[in-house]
């Protein structure tokens, strides 16, 4: 058997399953980000308020790292399968 064939196979199925995991992730994360952001006090804790003009600096800059929060987790995860991939075809 073609044992290169193989791994190349299994590379793109590993990604394959770690990109549809991101993306499946994707609405779960997007909505903690949201309740984190409201106005509102949520069951986990306090909503950080990022619609009031009038917050300290302390809780402004909360507020962006909240925000690209998604964008570093779901495009870490992308990259992550997007490595996988690339490492079975180029290591075996």
């Amino acid at each position: 058997m073609n044992n290169r064939g193989q791994v190349i196979f299994y590379g793109f199925m590993l990604g394959l399953t770690i990109l549809v995991l991101a993306l499946g992730l994707a609405p779960a994360v997007k909505q903690q980000i949201d309740s984190t952001r409201n106005v509102n006090t949520t069951e986990g804790g306090a909503g950080l308020d990022c619609e009031n003009a009038s917050i300290s600096n302390y809780n402004k800059a909360a507020c962006v790292v909240t925000d690209l929060t998604i964008f570093h987790f779901i495009g870490g995860l992308i990259f992550i399968a997007g490595a996988v991939v690339t490492a079975r075809i180029i290591f075996s």
